[in-house]
C-alpha cells in the first residue's frame, strides 16, 4: 500500500487525499490565504490518520455497548461516540469510520481558520461547514430515479453530516436498500445511523435475496458470520413497500430520539422520507458548489 497521497483535481479547487481505503475530496471557500492554510493543515493531518486507526483496529471491530469505551485516537473516539447511542442493535465503530474520518479532517481544516464554507467527502459520506447564512447543495445517488437528486442544506438546519448506506455501496449491508441517505449533526452520526436504517430495509428469508456470510468475503470483517446482501432479485411492489416501511420505522425512531435530522430511503424505484428532505432534479439547481454524497 502506498503512503498518503495528496494532489489537486483538474479544476484546481478541490484537494484529493488518498491512503489505502481512505479517499477524500476536500474543498474550502473563503479568503485565499485562509484556504491555503486550511489545506496545508489537512494535508499534514492526513499523514497519520490511517495509521492511528490501524493501531486500534481490533477493538474498533468489536461490538459497541451503551457505555462508550476509551480510545486513544481522536477519530476512533468519534466512531465510538457515534455508535454507542445505537448499541441496542448490533453495531461496531466501523459503521461510522467514513463519517468520522470526514469529521476529523473537517475539524483540522477549520482549526484557527476563517472559512465561509467547507466540506470533506469521504467516498460519499461527508462532513460540512456552513458559516452563518450559508448553504450547500449535495448530490445523492442511488435514488432509483435514474438521476442524482439534490439536497440543499442551510446553516440554520443544524445538519453537518450526510451519509449513504445500502447493499450496492462499498461496504457490506445486512439489508436490501438501494440507498439510505441520512442527515445528522455530524458525519459520524449520519454514517452510523444510515448503516442501521439500511440494514432494517429488509425481507427476512425472501428467496430473491442472495446473502453470503461476511467473513467469506472478508475474513477480518467486523460482521463475522452475519449474512450480507450480495444480490436482490425481482420483488413485488407490496414487498418493496414492506421492506421500506421496516426501515422507515427505524428512521423515525432515530429522528424522534434526536439522533438524526432526516433520511431518505430508496428501493426498486420506491422512496420513503423521514423528516424534511427536499429532493429535486439536477436541472432545477445550479451545478456549481455541489458536494456529492
Amino acid at each position: 500500500m502506498n503512503g498518503p497521497q495528496a494532489h489537486w483535481l483538474a479544476d484546481g479547487r478541490r484537494l484529493h487525499l488518498n491512503h489505502g481505503p481512505i479517499d477524500l475530496i476536500v474543498e474550502a471557500f473563503g479568503e485565499a490565504g485562509e484556504r491555503r492554510a486550511a489545506y496545508a493543515q489537512a494535508v499534514a493531518r492526513f499523514q497519520t490518520i490511517l495509521n492511528e486507526l490501524v493501531e486500534e483496529l481490533p477493538e474498533l471491530r468489536r461490538p459497541a455497548s451503551l457505555k462508550p469505551r476509551a480510545f486513544a485516537g481522536r477519530t476512533a473516539r468519534r466512531m465510538e461516540a457515534a455508535v454507542a447511542p445505537l448499541a441496542e442493535s448490533f453495531i461496531t465503530p466501523m459503521a461510522a469510520v467514513a463519517g468520522s474520518v470526514a469529521d476529523e479532517m473537517l475539524a483540522t481544516l477549520l482549526a484557527r481558520r476563517r472559512l465561509e464554507r467547507a466540506y470533506v467527502n469521504n467516498g460519499g459520506d461527508s462532513a460540512l461547514h456552513l458559516g452563518k447564512g450559508r448553504s450547500m447543495t449535495l448530490a445523492i445517488a442511488g435514488t432509483g430515479h435514474g438521476m442524482a437528486d439534490r439536497i440543499s442544506i442551510r446553516a440554520e438546519d443544524g445538519v453537518r453530516g450526510v451519509a449513504t448506506s445500502g447493499w450496492r455501496g462499498r461496504s457490506f449491508s445486512l439489508g436490501i436498500a438501494d440507498a439510505v441517505t441520512v442527515l445528522a449533526r455530524t458525519g459520524a452520526e449520519a454514517d452510523a445511523a444510515a448503516t442501521l436504517i439500511a440494514n432494517a430495509v429488509d425481507l427476512l428469508g425472501h428467496p430473491a435475496i442472495r446473502r453470503i456470510p461476511a467473513r467469506e468475503l472478508a475474513p477480518d470483517s467486523d460482521l463475522g458470520a452475519r449474512p450480507v446482501t450480495q444480490g436482490v432479485g425481482a420483488l413485488a411492489p407490496d414487498e418493496v413497500a414492506r421492506a421500506l416501511d421496516n426501515g422507515l420505522a427505524v428512521a423515525e425512531d432515530f429522528r424522534r430520539r434526536g439522533l438524526i435530522a432526516a433520511s431518505a430511503l430508496f428501493l426498486a424505484g420506491q422512496t420513503r422520507i423521514s423528516g424534511s428532505v427536499a429532493l429535486a432534479a439536477p436541472n432545477k439547481h445550479k451545478a456549481k458548489e455541489t458536494a456529492h454524497a
